[in-house]
């Protein structure tokens, strides 16, 4: 299996250790409902773990929930309402949608607010050794002391500085000694959720988060670390730094980040509110048409969201539908000839595109009845069943019955 790894800048064979494979994920920060920007990245690397897990690969997939921060508070002083019931019923709502566009359960899904006294342990360390200042019961990571920050996203110094005032990080605080140090522990303002450190009580900053859920989690050098490609700066960057300061290193194998998806000419965010939520696409087609949607895209090149292609799609799961439903059979060779060019194509930086290319081949062959001839018959369903499932397209919590795309 080859995938881009974005630190070394090319398509490389991702290679498991001792036949497993820590895969860390960043989730979602529980303050709205899912949307296909969410549902691109998460559907990209469950079918990295499919794909493994039919190599008798041991994959342990962990991805991580920000229960606490900036976004969550600002809603639950909106709705009168404690943070963590926002934040409950958001992740109830994300895991539902998830499971009905078929992805697998994770192994693991560690909330921020349950780890808190690992990270001030971590941030306490940092600020030993010296990457790390206290400003007024903050403390920043000083980027100056890591001369390798930043080499991830290999990015200028005013692109990083732009980003990060594009992104939140406030490039302009005065208690910063430089523009690109980042939050790794802030004083809370009344009536927010505070936990005791040596600085002030507050609360954690969201890099150190992951760098700390990760490592508890996977241990390093964590296999496989990813998520949209809008997080390589600041966030991954960042997560570099604060680990392999102390020490963590190698932090990251492999890094895989996944494109944006589009809407009304921007990338679909929360706060730009141009969203197609996941659930409101469910309630017109199945799960297994978005899964063949978000397929048909390369997970390295951005797309736009648009109602004609989610129609194709859920016209394409017809006919797979209709080829599974046949008598028609393959012959052996034949069936594994089909699903040798899949897995070459999912092994070829996880071509799904190409992927389904395949599958509709196999499709048309079976409408119209390929015959017996060397070997045992394979049944259609038999056939368009591995490979479906292997993209995610096939089991679903909802029926197939569904009609077709309005």
């Amino acid at each position: 299996m080859r995938l881009y790894d974005t630190a070394r800048r090319a398509v490389v064979p991702f290679q498991p250790r001792d036949n497993r494979v820590g895969m860390y994920v960043c989730g979602i920060t529980p303050y709205d409902a899912a949307h296909m920007g969410h549902a691109f990245a998460y559907h990209v690397f469950d079918v990295i773990a499919r794909r493994l897990i039919l190599l008798d690969v041991d994959v342990h997939h962990v991805r991580n929930i920000t229960d606490v921060d900036d976004d969550i508070l600002r809603v639950a002083r909106e709705r009168n309402a404690d943070y963590r019931t926002v934040g409950d019923a958001q992740v109830q709502r994300f895991d539902r949608d998830m499971a009905d566009i078929g992805l697998l359960p994770v192994d693991a899904a560690p909330r921020a607010t349950m780890h808190v006294a690992e990270m001030v342990r971590w941030i306490a360390r940092l600020h030993e050794e010296g990457y790390a200042y206290e400003q007024a019961g903050w403390v920043f990571f000083d980027t100056a002391k890591f001369p390798r920050y930043g080499r991830l996203s290999g990015l200028d110094v005013a692109t990083m500085t732009a980003l990060s005032r594009e992104r939140g990080a406030d490039p302009d605080d005065p208690r910063k000694h430089n523009p690109l140090d980042f939050v790794l522990w802030q004083q809370s303002a009344a009536g927010e959720p505070s936990w005791p450190s040596p600085w002030s009580d507050g609360r954690p900053g969201w890099h150190i988060e992951c760098s700390v859920l990760s490592t508890g989690e996977l241990g390093h050098p964590i296999d496989l670390h990813g998520g949209g490609d809008d997080l390589i700066y600041p966030h991954h960057d960042s997560e570099i730094a604060q680990a392999e300061a102390i020490g963590v290193a190698p932090y990251v194998t492999h890094w895989v980040h996944v494109a944006m998806v589009r809407h009304q000419g921007e990338k679909m965010s929360k706060s730009l509110r141009n969203l197609v939520f996941v659930r409101d696409v469910l309630e017109r087609v199945p799960g297994p048409t978005v899964r063949i949607l978000l397929a048909a895209h390369h997970y390295r090149e951005s797309w736009t969201y648009d109602e004609d292609e989610l129609r194709e799609a859920d016209e394409r799961r017809q006919r797979y539908h209709v080829a599974m439903q046949s008598d028609a059979t393959l012959d052996s060779d034949d069936a594994q000839d089909y699903e040798r060019q899949f897995l070459e194509r999912l092994d070829d930086d996880l071509d799904t595109p190409g992927a389904l290319r395949i599958i509709d081949l196999a499709a048309a062959a079976l409408t119209h009845g390929a015959v017996r001839s060397r070997g045992g018959p394979v049944k259609a369903e038999e056939v368009l069943g591995r490979l479906l499932d292997t993209i995610g397209a096939r089991a679903a919590r909802r029926s197939e019955s569904v009609g077709p795309a309005a």
